[in-house]
């Protein structure tokens, strides 16, 4: 019991010390567990765990939506991408679909990878150093 207590305070110092890029690494990192979990209630036949753990990759990815700073352009693209990804989810979750769930978790993962892209090329860079993000 006390092991579980520290681990669960471990957590939440980490949290709590966290950057704002570091939190969004936890989020799209959270959405990716409970994504899986939600594969492993499909593979097990428990509809409930399903939909508790789609439900909470789906709040995941609406706080990132509204979060969004919209004076830049790039909000828009994220916006997009992120009502697609929760739209696999709801769609996912109506049929209790795999492959639904799957390519869901997949765009997921290409997002966190992005964001892992975004936050070594921002610590590498010297200060005052204006990093292009567009093509």
């Amino acid at each position: 019991m006390a092991l579980n207590q520290g681990y669960a305070e471990y957590n939440r110092n980490k949290i709590l010390t966290a950057s704002p890029a570091e939190l969004t690494l936890l989020l799209y990192e959270g959405a990716i567990k409970f994504c899986n979990i939600a594969l492993i209630g499909l593979e097990q036949n428990d509809m409930e765990k399903v939909h508790a753990n789609i439900k909470k990759t789906e709040d995941i990815i609406v706080e990132f939506q509204s979060t969004l700073n919209h004076k830049y352009a790039v909000a828009e693209d994220f916006d997009k991408i992120y009502k697609y990804i929760y739209q696999l989810l709801v769609d996912a979750n109506i049929h209790k679909d795999k492959e639904t769930l799957e390519k869901a978790l997949e765009e997921i993962r290409g997002m966190r990878d992005t964001w892992k892209e975004v936050m070594n090329k921002t610590k590498t860079a010297p200060a005052g150093a204006t990093i292009n993000y567009g093509g």
